[in-house]
């Protein structure tokens, strides 16, 4: 039996996941055809707030990845709601961000300001590439002057083929400093509203998340009690998996989506296991050689029960290497 066949549902991430920036991550586009035909339930969760849900599905079907708008949820969309069920209709809010907040906000039967001037209620704070020093100083008068300050979310970065870049949180970081103060409410991951909205709205039992990022899709799934699956085409990597928190753990790890196709085994973090894959653990040294992920696995359920990562072998040793250890 595969991984995925003891969920009926699968909650992916997008960037890092599915995409990077622009272009689909190799076998993304099949993998979620393999789902659909097999007859399970598919979401997609995404912190970024920059896009609408019709817009993030017209993205992923440009790419080859089906995609309908009532299967996407975003922290845009998951903000302006919790916006309007606190504020009256017609509620001034200051919105930090992209035009799809701005519309977010808008059908939420609010009214998007920019300014301390418009006496905004409340600041709602998303990522948007032309973010800059002048709304956000606007944005720091308002909170100053009582209104709610609400952050879609607080990925500090952004996947890219060149590397991270700075993402929400670092925006965040901007009025966190400037108002010493955090914001009232974050909406996104690693809050856990996307996940069991989603699982809510599929009518799910038992959901499975997919992400690349351990501070945000792992720790959301985390808090909502699901299984998650971690995938290494994004962020987050094998140094900091071994160093994770408790509330930061996945259940599986894979190099990638065909993990959800495999043996539940072949993804697993196994608890108090000397061998895997080729690789064992002697001494609490890792030795052997085989697939990097297999020793990923092995060392993560060895360091998280209190052990040491440490190479006894030459191919641990390059393995060590290359994950910056």
């Amino acid at each position: 039996m595969s991984l995925v066949e003891a969920y009926d549902l699968v909650i992916f991430d997008l960037d890092g996941v599915i995409y990077l920036i622009d272009k689909p991550i190799d076998g993304a586009a099949e993998a979620v055809e393999r789902l659909r035909s097999a007859g399970t339930a598919i979401a997609y969760a995404t912190n970024n707030a920059s896009r609408r849900a019709p817009d993030v599905a017209a993205l992923l079907t440009g790419m080859g990845v089906s995609a309908v708008a009532d299967e996407v949820l975003t922290s845009a969309g998951a903000a302006a709601a919790m916006l309007a069920e606190r504020l009256p209709a017609g509620s001034p809010v200051l919105v930090v961000g992209a035009e799809a907040l701005r519309a977010e906000v808008r059908d939420a039967g609010l009214v998007p300001v920019e300014r301390l001037a418009d006496e905004p209620v409340a600041v709602v704070q998303g990522y948007g590439p032309d973010v800059g020093w002048k709304v956000l100083a606007e944005a720091s008068l308002a909170v100053r002057a009582g209104a709610l300050w609400m952050a879609t979310n607080t990925d500090r970065t952004l996947p890219s083929p060149r590397g991270p870049l700075p993402g929400n949180g670092s925006l965040v970081s901007v009025l966190r400093t400037a108002l010493d103060r955090e914001p009232d409410v974050v909406v996104g991951k690693p809050a856990p509203a996307l996940f069991s909205t989603a699982a809510s709205l599929s009518k799910s039992q038992r959901p499975l998340a997919v992400g690349d990022r351990l501070d945000t899709d792992i720790e959301g799934a985390v808090g909502a009690g699901m299984d998650s699956l971690l995938v290494l085409t994004g962020v987050s990597g094998p140094a900091e998996l071994l160093a994770a928190p408790p509330e930061r753990r996945p259940t599986f790890v894979s190099a990638d989506l065909s993990g959800l196709f495999g043996e539940a085994s072949a993804a697993r973090i196994p608890a108090g296991g000397d061998e895997l894959g080729g690789w064992r653990l002697a001494d609490g040294k890792l030795e052997g050689s085989g697939d990097p992920v297999d020793a990923l696995r092995l060392l993560a359920g060895f360091v998280w029960d209190g052990g040491k990562a440490q190479a006894g072998s030459d191919a641990a040793r390059e393995v060590f290497s290359a994950w910056g250890l």
